[in-house]
């Protein structure tokens, strides 16, 4: 953990961190609508998304459907995939993603840390969330492209330590200092990435995720409450923020308490 001019940033994985669903799946409604996929397609990514949201999907299951979607994009057009995902990002994402997490990345802003989107998902759908939130910098999966088309291999796919190592990357093109910057996650394949800035946070953590966290005395966030951003009223979005900074907060002293009198055998 080091960095150069000591400008800090937070770093926020997406999917279930950010907004309640699957970033990628999301949009499957509409791409089947675009021509892209198939009825049978549809049927299998609701599947999954349906396995991602109950928490049933393990980190196995996960990698299969990487690997299932990589290949069902081959040969798709990415300039109808950018323009599918424009015309129905507010429509599909804005209604999801958490209010705890839109007013906590509103304070991190206003703290005047850079907000990063760092996700495994694939650029074209992330890049237009990350602006949708607000985020200086988006770290995502890139497709091989060929003649405006996906091939269907993976330039760089941002998973596990590979998604450490992209954030520190772009910690040493930015100055970040990464031991005064901020990460939050729900999943343990995002270890790395929580171990590479000096304050880490959980947020709805899987259930290897939370076991690394009561055992490193790392904050635990619980957000539930997907509201349309445009519905809440400054009023509603500077309280929101309030309380998510005085939670943070609560949860960090009360975890210091708890280790200072029960300390995590080793």
């Amino acid at each position: 953990m080091h960095g150069g001019s000591g400008r800090r940033a937070a770093f926020f994985d997406l999917d279930k961190t950010v907004i309640a669903r699957s970033s990628t799946l999301a949009f499957s409604r509409s791409f089947y609508k675009g021509g892209l996929l198939t009825r049978r397609g549809v049927l299998r990514s609701a599947y999954a998304q349906l396995s991602y949201v109950m928490g049933s999907a393990d980190s196995d299951q996960v990698e299969r459907m990487r690997a299932y979607l990589t290949r069902l994009v081959a040969g798709w057009d990415v300039a109808l995939v950018k323009s599918l995902v424009a015309e129905t990002l507010h429509e599909l994402i804005d209604p999801i993603v958490y209010a705890e997490a839109a007013a906590l990345i509103a304070s991190h802003r206003a703290a005047g840390r850079d907000v990063v989107v760092v996700s495994a998902s694939g650029a074209e759908v992330v890049r237009p969330i990350g602006d949708l939130l607000g985020a200086a910098h988006v770290v995502a999966t890139e497709m091989v492209v060929e003649q405006g088309r996906y091939t269907g291999e993976i330039a760089t796919y941002v998973y596990g330590e590979a998604k450490a190592a992209a954030v520190r990357r772009l910690a040493e093109q930015e100055g970040y200092d990464l031991a005064r910057s901020y990460a939050y996650s729900d999943s343990v394949t995002d270890l790395p990435m929580l171990e590479a800035v000096g304050h880490p946070s959980v947020v709805n953590p899987d259930r290897g995720l939370r076991r690394e966290a009561v055992a490193r005395g790392w904050p635990v966030l619980v957000f539930t409450r997907p509201v349309r951003l445009r519905d809440r009223s400054p009023a509603q979005r500077s309280l929101l923020a309030a309380l998510v900074v005085a939670a943070v907060t609560a949860v960090a002293v009360w975890w210091a308490s708890s280790r200072r009198v029960h300390p995590v055998p080793a």
